[in-house]
């Protein structure tokens, strides 16, 4: 079998950060992810998809770190499928994503009174992150699109 996923969109809220009590870092963030497209009618219209995504250690901390609500990232992770019993005891399920890595994009969150945490950022990016990412080509035939 196989699951994967890689979606890039905006953080929806500030990281929530909690630690686990083996003492690894947890965190969740939301994403939105929008789609533009165009309609059979011809209309331009946009569809977004939210998303819960959970961070692990490092990854958890570097987010908490660096990250706030707009921020654009890139993950790669895996989908699952969470179930619970809400207040009511009715069974409730949602679909989020276990982070198996993460990128930055876009301009780098910066504190104005210390620009030496940006730098860091920036090394700690591209060290620690980027080097494990492999370069995926995907082509598409135009014919096999079904719109």
């Amino acid at each position: 079998m196989f699951n994967k996923i890689i979606i890039i969109g905006n953080l929806t809220r500030d990281v929530e950060l909690k630690y686990l009590p083996s003492g690894s870092a947890a965190a969740t963030i939301g994403l939105a992810s929008n789609r533009k497209f165009k309609k059979q009618d011809g209309t331009m219209t946009d569809e977004t998809c939210f998303v819960d995504v959970k961070l692990f250690g490092r990854t958890a901390e570097v987010a908490n770190q660096y990250l706030k609500k707009g921020s654009q990232v890139l993950i790669e992770g895996r989908l699952v499928l969470e179930t619970w019993n809400d207040a009511t005891g009715a069974k409730r399920n949602k679909h989020s994503i276990v982070a198996e890595n993460m990128q930055m994009l876009g301009r780098a969150y910066s504190d104005t009174s210390n620009h030496s945490d940006n730098n860091s950022m920036q090394e700690y990016q591209n060290d620690s992150i980027t080097d494990n990412k492999k370069n995926i080509q995907i082509e598409i035939d135009e014919d096999e699109i079904p719109f």
